[in-house]
């Protein structure tokens, strides 16, 4: 059974920058590929970007691309998402999710969730 803990959201201010990590256990996370997904409040989730088990392919929504850089250390069971350059819309709840088989990135089935990590952007 995956486990995902995610970590380093937090109050930032608009142009501002943040790490979330996605820390795994109880199964080698390089048997999965990650996405990172984000709800506001009132607003459906949203894929913000995915990447494949080996970390060979990235994808990124158009909301987010040039802005955030998503990669893993397997050896560490760890996924991050580097988020530069944060806008008062990039405000949400992030979760990391896990799958074994590999789908389109804007497909939000996943094997496994975290509790998600709140992200605030704000002056």
């Amino acid at each position: 059974q995956l486990q995902l803990v995610e970590s380093g959201g937090g109050l930032v201010q608009p142009g501002g920058s943040l790490r979330l990590s996605c820390a795994a256990s109880g199964s080698p996370l390089r048997n999965y590929a990650i996405g990172w997904i984000r709800q506001a409040p009132g607003k459906e989730r949203e894929g913000v970007s995915c990447i494949s088990s080996s970390g060979s392919s990235t994808n990124y929504a158009d909301s987010v691309k040039g802005r955030f850089t998503i990669s893993r250390d397997n050896a560490k069971n760890t996924v991050y998402l580097q988020m530069n350059s944060l806008k008062p819309e990039d405000a949400a709840v992030y979760y990391c999710a896990a799958r074994r088989i590999p789908r389109p990135c804007t497909t939000l089935i996943f094997d496994y969730w975290g509790q998600g990590t709140q992200v605030t952007v704000s002056s």
